[in-house]
């Protein structure tokens, strides 16, 4: 783990993007701060000690996933958000649910990749714009006498400090890169192909100095730093603090009328056990351990409950958290207290227009009230509603923004009112509309 914040910092934290939600905030929190407390113990203690992954219930909208991806990113932990309806039990045609293990040592390895390019950025530079400037001035052969050597030499120096500062992006140059090789498809439910070693080709390719210095970044990577250390890291890292977010778990219960046959129903959960229970997955990187990864499920549980997993599944997933439908209050409070609001993204990207775009106060809780109403009379879909209404309110202004001449915008309560009160009253319109 990258960071060592205690339960307060990280609801802290959490508290900048999320309104409300306080049962499930401090749940996360404390998961996170057991994997660090645990980190502190004996290696024969940490062995035993495996996450209590935590079932989280409720709408659409709400904030499961964001209170997920939003602490995994304070702390720099490898996390993946993956669909449980996307999976298919081993049979039918489909991913298998150990992909999303594969899929997390993937984020694990851009993760450290990441680090290593950020603590070695002088280098890889160095290597990139050397290697730019021998192909603009070949190197000399062997045979040139010193004072070719000596001529070749400033003029290497001069073109790698225009190569540096820019001023000759605009050139053409002839570079030799690693071609990315082309994955075939994989066969179902089937991970050997990723394991099978990729043979590296390489081809030359005419392009701008600009651009070529961003085709070399992943080459001056790989040769900058160890790769070894790198899978080793990412591996270490994914098995120790990796989270996987899996969404919509309630679309695999399956109740006392339903086929045991559907693929997307019990044979997921059976399938899924062994992974969230602890077993082996083969990756193109190594072996993995998914004993120690935190495992976060959510779900509506609207048509189902949590008992309708199977009792196994159910039994690893001890902690359970059902989150707080959002109330106007609280769509207000998200418009104007989040940290980059809706509302601040769409002055930003109007700003780039000339517009200076302003909300009244009670143009704000027009907008909470009429995406409360809309959750209520429809499907609730808790705080995405609040962009729905948001961009029918901004689309004229939007579409019009290049050729406005003034460019100063004030959103009343009334024009809020005015543009949604009809649509808001007639239910089927609602329900096409927003």
């Amino acid at each position: 783990m990258t960071d060592n914040k205690t339960p307060k910092e990280i609801v802290e934290y959490l508290d900048e993007y999320i309104i409300g939600q306080d049962k499930a905030k401090k749940a996360i929190a404390i998961a996170l701060r057991n994997r660090y407390r645990r980190m502190q113990l004996p290696k024969d203690i940490q062995e035993e000690i495996v996450p209590k992954n935590i079932l989280m219930i409720g709408n659409t909208g709400v904030g499961k996933t964001e209170i997920s991806r939003r602490m995994a990113k304070i702390l720099g932990l490898p996390f993946i958000k993956v669909e449980a309806s996307k999976y298919t039990e081993v049979g039918f045609v489909g991913r298998d649910v150990e992909s999303m293990v594969r899929d997390l040592v993937n984020a694990s390895m851009n993760l450290v990749k990441n680090e290593y390019r950020d603590k070695n950025t002088d280098k890889i530079d160095s290597y990139i714009i050397d290697k730019i400037v021998k192909s603009i001035i070949p190197p000399l052969p062997n045979t040139a006498n010193e004072t070719k050597k000596e001529e070749y030499k400033i003029s290497f120096d001069k073109m790698t400090k225009k190569v540096k500062d820019g001023s000759v992006d605009h050139l053409e140059v002839e570079i030799e890169i690693i071609e990315a090789p082309l994955n075939p498809l994989p066969l179902p439910n089937i991970g050997i192909i990723e394991l099978l070693p990729k043979q590296q080709k390489t081809k030359k390719i005419k392009t701008s100095v600009k651009e070529a210095k961003e085709l070399l970044k992943n080459e001056a990577i790989e040769n900058i730093t160890n790769i070894d250390e790198i899978k080793t890291e990412a591996l270490k890292r994914a098995e120790e603090s990796g989270i996987i977010f899996i969404d919509e778990i309630d679309k695999t219960a399956t109740d006392q009328n339903q086929s045991k046959q559907n693929p997307n129903k019990e044979g997921v959960q059976r399938d899924l056990l062994p992974i969230v229970e602890g077993s082996i997955v083969e990756t193109k990187y190594g072996s993995i351990k998914t004993d120690y990864i935190l495992f976060i499920a959510a779900g509506a549980f609207a048509f189902s409950k949590p008992s309708d997993l199977i009792p196994e599944l159910q039994g690893r997933f001890p902690i359970r958290v059902e989150l707080d439908s959002l109330s106007e209050e609280d769509l207000y409070k998200i418009l104007i207290q989040t940290k980059n609001s809706i509302i601040k993204q769409y002055k930003l990207l109007l700003e780039t227009e000339g517009i200076k775009l302003e909300f009244s106060d009670d143009a704000l809780r027009a907008i909470a009230k009429f995406a409360f109403l809309a959750n209520e009379k429809t499907e609730d879909i808790g705080a995405r509603r609040l962009h729905t209404i948001v961009e029918k309110v901004l689309e004229d202004i939007s579409f019009d923004a290049p050729n406005i001449d003034d460019k100063n915008i004030n959103i009343t309560q009334k024009e809020i009112e005015e543009k949604l009160n009809s649509i808001i009253q007639n239910a089927d319109t609602t329900r096409y509309i927003l």
